[in-house]
């Protein structure tokens, strides 16, 4: 059961969500009687945060207008959670371009955490590792990050300078749906009303953006992050490759996630038991093909490729390798 401190601390967030509440709600919210809540209002006042009785039909209580509370009061489950947030975020590369806004956000919580909190904290973070190294990411900045994301709420047109990974640079209009973080990156994914086709943009090649009149409705289907992986599998690289494994959708995704290849059941030639052997069809757009026949061994299921000939060259060549080790005395 929460402790009457804690329930105290919860009344005051439920009065700073604004607007006026009734006894009966609090109490309600609070799992206590309602004479109970007037004890911990009377708590409240005690500590000089001015609560508002109204009383009559619509009567309850309130924060009086204007008033600001006094800095974060954080429990040890919270004051933790927020700073296993911030060094997660630093480690995947989800950060602004201001690199030490982690650091200043860290310092500032641990500063007004008890003594007792901040070494329990700091045995945590001593003895948390992560098993991969962090990455060099380009972030967005703070004030772009938030433009876009006000256009994608409240579903208005946004304005944008874009670089592409070829250094062209074009100014178009995006109707966004949503943001999405990826492999330590930020894109932004929505429909270029301009060529009337879904986009997805890196947040740290936009160099401006600004919020246009107007409103779209977003269509439906899939969410912006299902839209951001089907982009990548689907991107146009030098090699098309197109193969049939026999599997299960769980085995291929092992190996090849929905950001590198595109699944789907394969359709049985002209006479074959559809209920025969379960092959799927493969299909991925990829700038280097020397990844694959590793990728193809490791994944261990029988496999027929059908284009490219040159990954086909490169399986038998790392056939015979094999082979030829196997053989060594």
């Amino acid at each position: 059961m929460p402790r009457p401190t804690g329930r105290v601390l919860t009344l005051l967030e439920l009065l700073q969500s604004g607007g006026t509440r009734t006894a009966a709600e609090l109490a309600d919210r609070l799992g206590v009687e309602e004479r109970t809540v007037r004890r911990y209002v009377d708590q409240l006042i005690d500590l000089d945060v001015p609560v508002q009785s109204l009383r009559g039909r619509y009567g309850g209580y309130r924060l009086a207008p204007g008033y600001r509370l006094p800095p974060l009061m954080l429990s040890d489950d919270e004051a933790l959670a927020v700073l296993l947030g911030l060094v997660a975020g630093r480690r995947a590369g989800l950060t602004t371009r201001d690199r030490t806004a982690n650091e200043t956000a860290s310092a500032k919580i641990r500063r007004v955490l008890p003594k007792h909190v901040a070494r329990r904290l700091d045995t945590v973070l001593e003895a948390l590792a992560f098993t991969d190294r962090p990455g060099e990411f380009d972030t967005p900045d703070a004030g772009l990050l938030l433009t876009v994301a006000d256009a994608v709420r409240h579903r208005r047109p946004v304005s944008i300078r874009y670089t592409d990974r070829g250094g062209r640079r074009t100014e178009r209009t995006l109707h966004a749906y949503g943001i999405v973080a990826h492999a330590g990156r930020w894109y932004v994914t929505g429909e270029d009303p301009g060529i009337g086709e879904d986009r997805t943009f890196r947040l740290d090649r936009i160099a401006d953006a600004r919020t246009l009149p107007g409103s779209f409705d977003p269509p439906a289907g899939p969410d912006p992050a299902q839209r951001v992986l089907s982009g990548f599998a689907t991107a146009g690289y030098r090699h098309e490759v197109t193969l049939r494994i026999h599997g299960t959708v769980e085995q291929v995704r092992a190996h090849l996630p929905e950001a590198v290849a595109s699944v789907a059941e394969h359709e049985p030639t002209a006479g074959q038991d559809p209920a025969a052997e379960r092959w799927l069809r493969v299909e991925l757009r990829v700038q280097q093909l020397d990844w694959l026949p590793r990728t193809l061994a490791a994944l261990d299921q029988p496999f027929v490729i059908e284009r490219p000939d040159e990954l086909r060259d490169l399986v038998l060549a790392l056939a015979d390798r094999l082979t030829s080790h196997a053989r060594r005395v």
